[in-house]
């Protein structure tokens, strides 16, 4: 159960889902594609505190989209 140390998220969205932010404990790491249908960003993000991240960005990734009401809202 939440907060997780670690959070890998293997399909593309448009931006980072706040509610995957959210259940990060604090030292945790997130990495998550971000970026268009075609091409993404690898956002490999570190929760410093509650209210602050650092990132890493990673370009030229290609992943399947995310779905659903944190990812694309129309269909592929």
């Amino acid at each position: 159960f939440a907060p997780y140390d670690g959070i890998i998220v293997t399909a593309a969205a448009p931006d980072v889902p706040k509610p995957l932010k959210d259940q990060l404990a604090v030292g945790g790491r997130l990495v998550i594609p971000v970026g268009s249908r075609t091409t993404q960003v690898l956002h490999i993000l570190t929760k410093k505190n509650e209210d602050e991240f650092e990132i890493e960005k990673i370009p030229a990734f290609q992943f399947v989209p995310l779905i659903g009401i944190e990812g694309w809202k129309e269909e592929f």
